[in-house]
């Protein structure tokens, strides 16, 4: 996107028209950003949206609690300021890797209900919970495939900047109960 050219005024003045951007408040780790987007991949199809959500997003600079991508582009931006932005796999959820996928004995997972296509949540030994798509499924076994189902995709966002609070990261224990990224 073209950027803004500050042209105005005499070659006397740059200090003054340096100024304004000063204003822009810096965006820092630990801050709280909210932002508006539009996510759609290469054939253009919608993925998500903060419209189809219904608010805006609002995360933590820092807390790893979006794609480092997404991050970064926040991190540079200015308050209302409006940018688009093609994430490579490597900048979102990662390449797709095939030895993510695995069989497990249908008798481990509701006796109905299960469809190919259907995305579950599985727990972790960690604990964590991440979600699973079922690709193929017969009577003794159901194939779950644990790749993100935007791994190995290129992410197009248009992103708006819309508002940006202080606040301070720390560094999570695990312990907190909630309110943080530890999970």
């Amino acid at each position: 996107m073209p950027k803004k050219s500050s042209s105005k005024g005499s070659a006397k003045k740059p200090a003054k028209s340096a100024k304004p951007k000063k204003t822009a408040t810096p965006i820092k780790a630990g801050y709280f950003v909210k932002v508006e987007y539009t996510g759609t991949l290469e054939d253009g199809s919608l993925f998500d949206s903060t419209e189809k959500q219904g608010c805006p997003l609002e995360f933590q600079i820092g807390a790893q609690q979006v794609i480092d991508g997404f991050e970064k582009a926040i991190v540079a931006m200015a308050l209302n300021e409006e940018k688009e932005i093609t994430l490579r796999p490597e900048e979102a959820y990662g390449e797709y890797q095939k030895d993510m996928s695995r069989d497990i004995p249908r008798n481990r997972l509701p006796a109905e209900g299960l469809d190919v296509g259907m995305t579950l949540m599985a727990t972790l030994p960690q604990g964590i919970q991440v979600p699973v798509t079922i690709t193929a499924m017969n009577k003794e076994t159901v194939t779950l495939d644990m790749n993100h189902p935007l791994a190995g995709k290129v992410l197009n966002f248009k992103l708006k900047l819309v508002e940006i609070r202080e606040g301070e990261l720390h560094e999570c224990t695990g312990t907190c109960g909630g309110g943080c990224s530890c999970q």
